[in-house]
């Protein structure tokens, strides 16, 4: 009977690697598990406890040179945070996230900096959560195939490189979903004038198969 493969011990060292790998070279969980030989579990736990202690960085912050102090910073319990932890300002967080270019992890550490004991990034999403169910009500809308399309022009716009005359000018993205297959079509464009919102949605049609 073949001998189990005992599995990799992973130590600090390691640890560093993957912040190192993930965060300052951009490698994918998947590209980090096979440059260090370990399994994409392993990654993406150590990246979640990263998140969670605010170190989702490289360089990692000072005072974090020796291993000892980075593994208690890692590995702290990461049970149901206590009930005195300070609380976001729920309302102003869902504000924000209307905002071009912001998200929730980008909210979370700035959160953070402000309270160090405050919430983990994973809590920090349950109870955005909670408070996005409570103040918004949803209803489930059921749709029917090849009967509905929704099109939008999508709020940012691409730079375009004219290739005789080097100018840069900015270009308008036009998004077409089919409302049941959420299958998705983009057309690019100058402007959102008249012309170029019915050619967009000519484009559309013929490519999704309508009329």
């Amino acid at each position: 009977m073949p001998r189990r493969k005992q599995a990799r011990h992973t130590d600090v060292k390691d640890i560093r690697s993957i912040l190192r790998l993930t965060f300052e070279q951009g490698l994918s969980i998947r590209a980090v598990s096979e440059r260090l030989k370990m399994s994409k579990t392993s990654v993406s736990t150590y990246l979640l406890r990263a998140r969670e202690a605010g170190l989702a960085v490289w360089p990692l912050p000072p005072g974090l040179d020796e291993d000892e102090v980075l593994e208690q910073r890692l590995f702290r319990r990461m049970g149901r945070p206590p009930r005195d932890t300070d609380e976001p300002n729920w309302p102003k967080v869902a504000s924000e996230l209307k905002r071009k270019g912001v998200t929730l992890n980008l909210l979370w550490q700035e959160y953070r900096e402000a309270h160090p004991d405050g919430y983990g990034y994973t809590w920090f999403c349950c109870r955005f959560a909670d408070h996005e169910n409570r103040a918004k009500p949803t209803y489930r809308s059921r749709h029917v195939g090849g009967v509905a399309m929704e099109c939008d022009y999508a709020g940012h716009t691409i730079p375009i490189i004219d290739p005789s005359t080097g100018e840069i000018r900015a270009a308008q993205i036009y998004v077409a979903v089919l409302s049941a297959s959420q299958l998705t079509f983009s057309y690019a464009s100058f402007s959102q004038k008249l012309p170029d919102w019915i050619e967009a949605n000519q484009r559309a049609f013929s490519y999704f198969g309508g009329v």
